[in-house]
C-alpha cells in the first residue's frame, strides 16, 4: 500500500513533537557557514511543507519535492495561508527533475531512509549533485541502524488524541536492515464525531551506516564534508539515533 495516504490527513498532529523550528535554525546556520544566505533551495521529501515554509520564511526561494499527492495538498494549503512563493513538485526522489540548478538541497525527517535500495539512494545523491550549483551544499539527516535495532525494532508505539489515534508496530530485519512499520489509524469523522474510521498503511525504511552513506555520496560525485549527532555540533556516536550529513558538489 502506498505510504502517506491516509496518514497524510493526521501527519502534522502526530509530528507535533518534531522541533522543526530548531532544525530550521540549524540548517540556516549551516547554510550560512557555506555562504548560502539566499537563493534557490530544494527540499527533498518535503511532506506537508513544515520545513519548506520555515526556510521560505528565512528568505530562501524554496522548491519542495514529494511523491505523496496527499501530503502536497496540505503543503499547498499552508502556502495559501503564508503567501510564500514556494514551488511544489510531485516527484519521486529517485527520479526528480528541476528546471535548473539550486544553491542547496536539504532533506529532513529521515526521508532518505525510505529509499530502501542502495543503488536507488546513490541515484538520488547523483541527481542532487547534478542539480546543485558549483560547490553547492547538500544537508540531510538519516535514522541509524542503532535506532532501528535498539529503539524501534519489535516495539509498538501508540498515541491517542482527541480527533485521532494510531498504533505503530515495528519489525526490524537485521539481515536486510529493513524496518517495517505497520500503521493503524483511527480518525474521527467530520460528519459524525461519534464515528472513527480505521485506516492501515505499511511503511518501510532502510538502515544505513555512516560509512555506507559516505561511500554512496562519493560514488554519486559528491564530496563528503561532515557529520553530526542529530542536529548538534557533536560528532556521531555509537548510539546516535539520527545523524546529520553535509556534502558538497564537486563537479558534474
Amino acid at each position: 500500500m502506498e505510504a502517506y495516504t491516509s496518514f497524510a490527513e493526521v501527519y502534522d498532529t502526530f509530528m507535533d513533537n518534531v522541533p522543526y523550528e530548531e532544525w530550521a535554525d540549524y540548517l540556516i546556520e549551516k547554510l550560512k557557514e557555506y555562504g548560502i544566505e539566499e537563493g534557490l533551495v530544494l527540499e527533498l521529501g518535503c511532506g506537508t511543507g513544515n520545513m519548506t515554509e520555515l526556510l521560505a520564511g528565512a528568505g530562501y526561494d524554496m522548491i519542495g519535492v514529494d511523491n505523496s499527492e496527499d501530503m502536497l495538498e496540505l503543503a499547498l494549503e499552508k502556502r495559501m495561508e503564508s503567501g510564500h512563493d514556494i514551488l511544489y513538485l510531485q516527484q519521486n526522489m529517485q527520479e526528480f527533475e528541476l528546471y535548473g540548478t539550486v544553491r542547496a538541497v536539504v532533506s529532513v525527517c529521515d526521508s532518505v531512509n525510505y529509499v530502501t535500495e542502495e543503488d536507488e539512494l546513490t541515484e538520488v545523491f547523483r541527481l542532487v549533485n547534478n542539480y546543485l550549483d558549483p560547490q553547492g551544499i547538500f544537508l540531510f539527516d538519516f535514522n541509524t541502524e542503532y535506532k532501528y535495532r535498539e529503539i524501534l525494532g519489535e516495539q509498538v508505539i501508540a498515541e491517542e488524541r482527541e480527533e485521532c489515534s494510531f498504533i505503530w508496530d515495528n519489525y526490524y530485519d537485521g539481515q536486510e536492515m529493513i524496518n517495517e512499520y505497520e500503521l493503524t489509524l483511527f480518525v474521527q469523522s467530520e460528519e459524525d464525531p461519534e464515528l472513527y474510521r480505521k485506516y492501515q498503511e505499511t511503511h518501510y525504511q532502510k538502515a544505513y551506516t555512516l560509512e555506507k552513506i559516505k561511500t554512496m555520496l562519493e560514488a554519486a560525485g559528491l564530496q563528503y564534508l561532515a557529520a553530526y549527532d542529530d542536529y548538534t555540533k557533536k560528532a556521531p556516536m555509537y548510539n546516535s539515533e539520527r545523524i546529520c550529513v553535509i556534502a558538497q558538489e564537486r563537479g558534474k
